[in-house]
């Protein structure tokens, strides 16, 4: 799993950075790409990265405000001449769906691929033999989700040599008794596969808040994150400000962080006030209280490792 931020400013881009876009590459586990978010110009960013558009299955989208969505009509038009004919779908607030088929049929737009939506509310919206999805309502002047995404524990190791002393030499029985809960040998032994694996390895957790205020409330929802993926678009001087226009500070991630026992958080959305040496406020005053922060920048990637 790896992740990379393709937009990290909020409301407008500015020239150090795009508008929210973020991209989590699953080669590995799916061979394929999701993307949530998908502010003006995610096309253009990512040209500058290795992403492949046709790779690119699954949409979420946080909430409807513009900086989050006016990129999906290009993005959707432009993969249809980059060998995308797989389908696509998009998850996101109700009105996501009008919103894609109006700038499509508008535009005159037809695309060479399947296109779906589901419009969801709070709960498991994606259900995988290797991943579930859920969706959260925040606080913000529109309705807003966070999204946790939360890979399945996977089986312990074989234990070969507990097998070994039961006089099961390897071979292919070996893999029969990794994918079947009970195989009966030749010699008409029952092997329990439970008895023979080491501890499951846990899956990992990724959650990601899109726009709101109070993020204090949403603690359980982020527990035992690996990586929380978190807006700062205020320094918290300005934490009236912040609440006035539903939106965080960095102290207010940075305790989310800490009272969700997460792993690392990441600082994303932030405001065009804080440039260059301006936008490190936020990162040490962040790391006052959760020392692990990284304050994201656009094409910043980081690899979520296996537990």
């Amino acid at each position: 799993m790896e992740l990379m931020f393709l937009g990290t400013g909020s409301g407008i881009p500015s020239k150090s950075r795009n508008v929210s876009a973020l991209a989590l590459t699953l080669l590995q586990e799916e061979n394929s790409i999701w993307l949530f978010d998908c502010g003006e110009a995610t096309q253009h960013q990512i040209l500058h990265t290795s992403i492949k558009p046709r790779k690119i299955n699954k949409i979420f989208i946080t909430h409807l405000h513009g900086d989050h969505i006016f990129g999906l009509p290009g993005f959707l038009s432009s993969r249809s001449f980059q060998g995308g004919d797989d389908e696509l779908t998009i998850y996101g607030p109700p009105g996501i769906k009008k919103y894609v088929e109006t700038s499509l049929k508008v535009s005159g737009t037809h695309l060479t691929y399947p296109l779906s939506f589901v419009e969801f509310t709070e709960g498991v919206i994606v259900e995988m033999d290797t991943f579930t999805v859920s969706a959260k309502k925040l606080e913000h002047g529109i309705t807003s989700y966070g999204f946790r995404i939360a890979e399945k524990d996977k089986p312990g190791p074989l234990l070969v040599d507990k097998l070994q002393e039961q006089g099961i030499a390897p071979g292919p029985i070996y893999q029969q008794i990794k994918e079947k809960e009970v195989v009966t040998t030749n010699d008409g032994k029952t092997i329990r596969r439970e008895h023979y694996l080491g501890p499951a390895k846990k899956g990992r957790i990724l959650t990601i808040l899109g726009d709101t205020r109070n993020p204090a409330q949403f603690q359980d929802f982020a527990k035992e994150s690996d990586i929380l993926v978190h807006e700062a678009t205020f320094d918290h001087s300005q934490v009236a400000l912040a609440r006035q226009y539903f939106h965080s500070t960095t102290l207010q991630a940075a305790e989310l962080a800490r009272d969700s026992q997460t792993k690392k958080l990441l600082l994303t959305h932030i405001s065009s006030r804080y440039q260059k040496e301006e936008s490190q406020k936020l990162l040490h005053e962040a790391r006052t209280i959760f020392p692990d922060t990284k304050l994201a920048h656009d094409f910043y990637s980081v690899t979520i490792d296996s537990n």
